[in-house]
């Protein structure tokens, strides 16, 4: 499918508004106190400090590696043609619950202020036991400006498998939710396994990372790496998921066709970008943790904030990169002819165990806001969600003491759904939308 066009009107855009101020859902952890070991107030990581200079930017440059063209088609050729999103929305075999039909310790995991206005959990066979773990969101509302991805409204979820726990060949591998959000009392999403192409598109190999932060923009898909990695970024495409052909245990080419460990499709790689300085490192290149698109910039941006232990010594970097422009780059990052990628702004910020990252300018102002969700310090909990700027940093208070920690227990990414207004987010256990104005009211 092609990129649709990014001029086309919102039309659905209030529609969806009405629905949801209409249904408001009455969610348990929004009248949650939290518990007193959880209430402990976080510090301020303070205002953001801006990074300027050669030696602050340029740990940030990246170089493109894209996968030639030939290793892909050599893969499509042998594997079929590829499929689509919607043949993948179209076969979707799971379920979501909306939140009154979820257990308490689901609703539990949900932000205490301010309260989600939607909350799914998963189905029980993809979270009890399973070692898969939820981290990263994006939606079609960052892929394309009026909300929609052909005739549907779409969330990716990307989860990661436990390294250390579970069958030997899952561990570390990541896959991607894919929601059909269309109807938002009934969401429904299929699976799609990440690999990679390898022996010149023979074969593929599962991607074997922690896929932190995530983002959907026009029809490709940037995800994080691991910590440690010497790629900061792998990039998908959305117009080449292929159908794997059989069921097995194995990833990649098989007696008999193709195996993705029981996943029905899978997506391969058509790229990467590496620090120039090396592998991420506290010494080094900042391991990206965090992603979000910004569209309030010019041109579009990909925002990223480095990942940093919650109760360490180490404040954070966050910055962006521009996406390209040219037509025959839709969804790649503006490179120069060498595929070198820099830095377009920079800032650190005294906030450590950052899982979340948004970039947002409100209508008539100069400078952009940054939003943080941080875990707390035991990694376990609550964490906090600021908003921060080169003046100064806010949160949210709640509980009886004050606390910040208001935000999501085990709160991965955000993406922020410009037709909506939401700020979409999950938990360890649920999806949930915040819209941003309540966001921001609660952190005056």
């Amino acid at each position: 499918m092609k990129h649709r066009g990014r001029h086309r009107r919102r039309r659905r855009g209030a529609t969806l508004r009405a629905f949801l101020a209409g249904t408001g859902l009455a969610l348990t952890a929004a009248a949650t106190l939290i518990s007193a070991s959880q209430a402990d107030v976080t510090d301020s990581p303070g205002a953001l400090k801006p990074l300027s200079s050669p030696a602050d930017t340029a740990p940030l440059g990246l170089q493109e590696r894209l996968v030639p063209a030939r290793t892909l088609d050599r893969l499509s050729a042998a594997m079929g043609h590829p499929v689509g999103v919607d043949a993948v929305l179209a076969s979707a075999d799971r379920g979501m619950s909306a939140s009154g039909d979820c257990g308490a310790a689901d609703r539990a995991s949900l932000p205490v202020t301010p309260p989600a206005t939607r909350a799914y959990c998963w189905d029980p066979a993809d979270t009890t036991g399973t070692g898969w773990r939820p981290a990263s969101v994006t939606t079609s509302g960052d892929a394309d400006d009026d909300g929609v991805w052909g005739s549907h409204r779409v969330v990716l979820a990307g989860w990661t498998h436990s390294t250390t726990s579970g069958p030997a060949a899952e561990r570390g591998l990541a896959r991607v939710a894919f929601v059909d959000a269309d109807d938002p009392a009934r969401l429904a999403y299929r699976w799609v396994l990440l690999v990679v192409p390898v022996d010149g598109g023979r074969d593929y190999r599962g991607l074997s990372s922690a896929i932190s932060g995530m983002v959907w923009y026009q029809n490709k898909l940037l995800v994080t790496t691991r910590t440690g990695s010497a790629d900061a970024l792998y990039v998908y495409d959305l117009d080449r998921i292929q159908h794997t052909s059989v069921d097995g245990p194995a990833v990649g080419r098989v007696p008999g066709g193709w195996s993705a460990d029981g996943y029905r499709y899978v997506m391969p790689a058509i790229g990467s970008y590496r620090f120039t300085a090396g592998r991420c490192a506290r010494s080094g290149p900042p391991c990206p943790g965090a992603l979000a698109l910004d569209r309030g910039s010019a041109p579009d941006s990909l925002v990223a904030a480095e990942w940093t232990a919650p109760d360490g010594d180490r404040n954070a970097r966050l910055w962006r990169y521009s996406f390209s422009t040219d037509p025959a780059r839709g969804g790649l990052l503006a490179a120069d002819a060498a595929g070198r990628v820099k830095a377009v702004e920079a800032y650190r910020t005294r906030a450590a165990g950052i899982r979340g990252v948004l970039a947002y300018r409100q209508p008539g102002t100069d400078r952009a806001s940054w939003y943080v969700g941080r875990l707390p310090g035991a990694q376990d909990g609550h964490g906090a969600l600021w908003r921060q700027d080169t003046g100064g940093a806010t949160a949210a208070r709640c509980g009886a003491d004050g606390s910040h920690r208001c935000w999501a227990a085990s709160a991965g990414s955000l993406s922020y759904w410009q037709e909506t207004g939401e700020v979409w987010s999950l938990s360890d256990r649920m999806l949930f939308a915040v819209p941003l104005a309540d966001l921001d009211r609660s952190l005056e």
